[in-house]
C-alpha cells in the first residue's frame, strides 16, 4: 500500500478504531479470566469497568492491574497490524482510552481512584510508544526488490 495515495476514508478509520476496542476487551477478558478468574467465585463486568476494582490493597486488584498492563500490551501488537502507521498510533491509543473512560464513567460514575488514572495513563503511554516503536521498525525494513536485479 502506498500511503501517500490513500484517500481520507471514515468509515475505515472508524472500522479500525472498532476493531481496536474490540480485541482491547476481548484481550481484557482473558487476561482477567486468566489473572482475576482464578481467585474469585463470580466474573463480572465490575473487574472491566469499575474504578475501585484497581487497587494495590489487594492481590486481585494487582490482578486487575497487570491485566490492563497487559492488555496495553497486546494492543500495542494489534495496531502494528490494524493501524500500520507509527503517527496514526497515538491517535487510536488515546481514542481507545477516551472511549474506556467513558464506558468506565457510564458503568460505575467518574473514577475517583488515583490507581486508576495512573494504570491507565500508564496503558496509554504503553501502547503508544510500544505500538509506534513496532510499526517504525515495520516501516524502516528494506524492501526486496532481488527478482529485479541483474546477473552481472
Amino acid at each position: 500500500m502506498f500511503y501517500g495515495a490513500v484517500v481520507w476514508d471514515p468509515w475505515f478509520i472508524v472500522a479500525q478504531i472498532v476493531c481496536l476496542q474490540c480485541l482491547y476487551y476481548l484481550t481484557l477478558g482473558v487476561f482477567l479470566s486468566i489473572l482475576v478468574g482464578t481467585r474469585i467465585s463470580w466474573m463480572s463486568l465490575v473487574y472491566f469497568f469499575d474504578f475501585a476494582t484497581v487497587t494495590t490493597s489487594t492481590i486481585t486488584g494487582w490482578c486487575v492491574i497487570a491485566s490492563v498492563l497487559l492488555s496495553a500490551i497486546s494492543g500495542a501488537g494489534y495496531m502494528l497490524y490494524l493501524i500500520e502507521r507509527a503517527k496514526k498510533c497515538l491517535d487510536f491509543s488515546f481514542t481507545l482510552y477516551f472511549i474506556h473512560l467513558f464506558v468506565c464513567i457510564m458503568y460505575g460514575g467518574w473514577p475517583l481512584s488515583m490507581t486508576w488514572w495512573v494504570v491507565n495513563g500508564t496503558g496509554l503511554a504503553i501502547m503508544a510508544l510500544l505500538g509506534e516503536y513496532l510499526c517504525i521498525r515495520r516501516e524502516l525494513k528494506d524492501i526486496p526488490i532481488t527478482r529485479y536485479r541483474s546477473n552481472v
